[in-house]
């Protein structure tokens, strides 16, 4: 079967982006600043792009180029005889499922709250009536269940007319219309009536805010946040590497991506910050931030609905990017292993991820009483928790070792893959970095997130923890080994 390809560069930097900008920038992003302080954290967050971000894509680019193919037989094409990487293929497989099992309930809330917002539902409400309105739509099964299989099936519908005709072209007009729509709501922002002091916070470094906090919690947020904008380490970028030519070096392709995710973040951040201060919000309230307090300021806030409903169809257009390029993902992995026909995977993906999202839906109602991480915590708490602290930095870390390690894809082959065609080069004197200091970084991201979700367990229980850390730490590794050939 032929392998389809992109119509053009830009085709493939705006999928690429729509890939790496989800609910990470446009949600995530925003509180985070507020709760670490503003500019310091920006400034820290930039580095570790620098440093660890754009590394670690251009691995996932490198092997779905030379491959050919997606996460599903990547390493197979490229592997040495004798070796076990292939076996790592796993983690960006149930990773992409695992993702968008809760991925496309929070892309429902995201459509959700565009059609509120167009309705005008918001104008002239009560703080109480904001919050209690995002209670009922979590405890409505069937308007949940209604949301998340609308946008499911949207994204299918889009992944149904290939590459070309489907992704590329809806994301160049999607993509499009995020980027203007977030500048005019960001200058709005700026200009509201007291958001100087909110600029200001977000755009003057306050070390001394930074000291107060803990460097070192300001420090791993700024690192946590760099590693999982991007989407990086389950294969999400990796497709799109195989759908390119080689006309382009892929360090740049790499940069014009990142630049693009950072801007959608840093815009977000424009958006919400100064709208905080210019209403009296604290910036930092948390998850709760979008869905409750943004709602409060688009109340008060003249021509309210209009903006709303602009901010939410942002928002809606971020996650949907996301959610569109993980399903060709998935499309890819049963054309990949099966043979199958892009008509047919449609169809049953789309059938799979629908009932595979409904335990997420539903742990916000009917199963509301598992709480699988402790008190408090629900089903999407656990999916997410799966994906972001183990199959996102474990998967990066087999990139970047098979990319490096001489019984994997090895340096050499790395290095000139990258570096093919035109572009910006990846630096050969990066070796010695590339293959220990990313890898150590990865590692302490890994094990800090574990010992930051259940210190406060006791210590038998984060023990306990600590210990499937090392040991899903170790599946990894036993994959980088070398398969010892049987004697005659």
């Amino acid at each position: 079967m032929k392998r389809e390809k992109f119509g053009s560069r830009l085709g493939f930097i705006l999928v690429s982006a729509g890939c790496a900008i989800g609910i990470g920038n446009v949600w995530k992003f925003p509180y985070m600043c507020g709760e670490f302080g503003g500019a310091a954290f920006i400034l820290i967050y930039l580095i570790f792009l620098l440093i660890m971000g754009i590394p670690v894509m251009i691995c996932e680019f490198a092997v779905g180029r030379g491959s050919k193919k997606s996460v599903a037989a990547s390493y197979e094409v490229l592997e040495p005889e004798g070796s076990r990487w292939h076996i790592s293929k796993w983690i960006g497989i149930i990773g992409c499922y695992l993702l968008m099992m809760f991925y496309t309930t929070v892309g429902g809330w995201m459509l959700y709250y565009c059609y509120r917002s167009v309705r005008g539902e918001f104008v002239g409400a009560s703080a109480e009536a904001v919050s209690e309105g995002f209670s009922n739509m979590l405890g409505n099964v069937p308007v949940m269940t209604f949301w998340t299989i609308l946008i499911t099936v949207l994204g299918f519908a889009v992944c149904y007319f290939g590459i070309q005709n489907g992704i590329e072209k809806v994301s160049k007009v999607m993509m499009s219309a995020l980027l203007i729509i977030m500048v005019v709501l960001a200058v709005h922002s700026v200009f509201m009536d007291g958001a100087g002091e909110g600029v200001e916070f977000y755009l003057v470094p306050d070390f001394a805010k930074m000291k107060e906090i803990g460097i070192g919690n300001v420090i791993f947020g700024a690192m946590s946040q760099a590693f999982f904008t991007l989407s990086i380490g389950i294969g999400a970028m990796l497709i799109f590497g195989s759908y390119i030519e080689k006309e382009r070096r892929l360090a740049g392709e790499a940069v014009s991506i990142t630049a693009l995710d950072t801007f959608v973040a840093l815009m977000a951040g424009f958006i919400i910050i100064p709208a905080c201060f210019s209403f009296g919000i604290e910036p930092g309230a948390g998850p709760s931030l979008i869905f409750i307090t943004i709602p409060n300021i688009f109340a008060q806030m003249p021509g309210g609905q209009i903006w709303s409903a602009l901010f939410f169809l942002f928002l809606t257009f971020a996650a949907f990017s996301t959610l569109v390029a993980v399903f060709e993902n998935i499309i890819s992995f049963d054309m990949d292993m099966f043979g199958w026909t892009r008509k047919k995977s449609v169809y049953v993906s789309a059938l799979l991820i629908i009932v595979l999202s409904m335990p997420c839906v539903l742990g916000f109602n009917l199963w509301s009483a598992f709480a699988p991480l402790g008190e408090g915590t629900n089903i999407m708490d656990l999916e997410d928790f799966i994906v972001s602290n183990n199959l996102l930095p474990l998967g990066s870390l087999g990139y970047v070792l098979f990319c490096t390690k001489k019984n994997g894809w090895g340096w050499d082959n790395f290095i000139n893959e990258v570096n093919e065609g035109k572009g910006i080069a990846f630096p050969k004197g990066l070796r010695a970095y590339m293959s220990y200091g990313l890898p150590l970084i990865i590692v302490i991201i890994y094990l800090k997130g574990y010992y930051d979700k259940f210190a406060g367990m006791g210590t038998t229980m984060l023990t306990v923890w600590m210990v499937i850390a090392v040991l899903l730490l170790g599946f990894v590794l036993y994959c980088a080994g070398t398969k010892r050939k049987k004697r005659i």
